[in-house]
């Protein structure tokens, strides 16, 4: 038996319990592992709240973790008992003490790289890599705009970005954010709340506008995002801390300057573990190489994740979030 957080119905913080749960042993491909720090994640409130759909109920939440390997299933290569290792899974269930998955989605941790720190950066860091690597390759003299700068993605993109050479424009609801974002790579820094960010874009760029955007915030920023653009450049809607983006006419990405548009997902550019392990070692060697900045600025004990979804949905946090079983 091990504990775990397990919701049967979807809701607000209070649906998720603190459960007794029981554990196969691991079957051919898999792997158990005794976890020492999970992730927090935006997404993990869609699928509580009910956004994003679970595959049946009861069921756990969290998609990335760290720790060690206590057994092995058959036909498990690569990995072996007593291997630090973190994974990010596209099935929900990191919240918890002990857990079984397949051996494919796990990473070997190198000796620099802590506990908290992997499982504090496996989603938002291997999002980081694949937005600024492959969607919109960034390069040296580029000019960017990174909303939510202050979050969890939002510093790793700004702080790699600065590192790749580019112009890194933030977005922020608060002076407090405003001030992380800044330490973290930001050359200008907007805050929404109190400044029209299409305008000070427009300034900044001196009327030609950007390459690329970077929005995890979605429905708010969304239009204002495109305008952000000069023509044949790329909106990249990764999120929805404000809501769904409705529904747009292709026609207007035409009126706007021909852009492109893309909605990707983490998922289906680490689909194949070679490009997994790619990814993995190029942000590993980021962070060792100061690239990127590895801020965990909030720690929770596992029994205590509701409070984390209510600071987290509250905009109480930056950086990067652990929650320690």
């Amino acid at each position: 038996m091990a504990k775990a957080i397990v919701i049967e119905q979807t809701g607000g913080p209070e649906v998720m319990k603190w459960v007794d749960v029981e554990l196969a042993e691991p079957g051919p491909g898999e792997v158990l592992l005794r976890q020492t720090a999970v992730g927090l994640n935006f997404v993990d409130i869609y699928f509580r709240s009910g956004l994003y759909t679970l595959p049946h109920l009861p069921h756990g939440l969290g998609a990335e973790a760290a720790g060690v390997v206590e057994a092995v299933g058959a036909d498990v290569r690569d990995i072996a008992v007593g291997d630090r290792v973190a994974y990010v899974h596209n099935q929900q269930g990191s919240y918890a003490e002990m857990r079984v998955l397949p051996a494919h989605r796990c990473v070997k941790l190198p000796d620099d790289i802590p506990d908290a720190t992997a499982a504090g950066i496996m989603l938002r860091g291997l999002t980081a890599q694949f937005l600024l690597r492959r969607t919109y390759r960034v390069q040296q003299g580029d000019t960017i705009l990174v909303h939510a700068a202050a979050g969890g993605v939002g510093l790793i993109l700004c702080s790699w970005a600065k590192h790749l050479g580019a112009t890194v424009i933030g977005t922020v609801g608060s002076e407090e954010k405003a001030q992380v974002a800044r330490e973290n790579g930001c050359d200008h820094v907007i805050d929404y709340t109190l400044q029209d960010f299409v305008a000070e874009v427009r300034e900044i760029t001196g009327g030609k506008g950007l390459p690329v955007v970077y929005d995890s915030v979605g429905k708010e920023t969304f239009d204002g995002s495109l305008d952000c653009l000069r023509p044949l450049g790329m909106m990249v809607t990764f999120g929805n801390a404000s809501g769904p983006v409705p529904a747009i006419e292709p026609k207007l990405l035409a009126q706007k300057g021909s852009l492109f548009l893309t909605r990707p997902t983490l998922f289906h550019y680490i689909a194949d573990r070679q490009e997994l392990l790619a990814a993995a070692a190029e942000l590993f060697e980021a962070v060792r190489g100061g690239a990127v900045t590895v801020a965990i600025n909030q720690e929770y004990a596992l029994i205590d994740v509701a409070q984390a979804h209510r600071d987290l949905e509250a905009r109480k946090t930056t950086g990067s979030t652990v929650l320690l079983p």
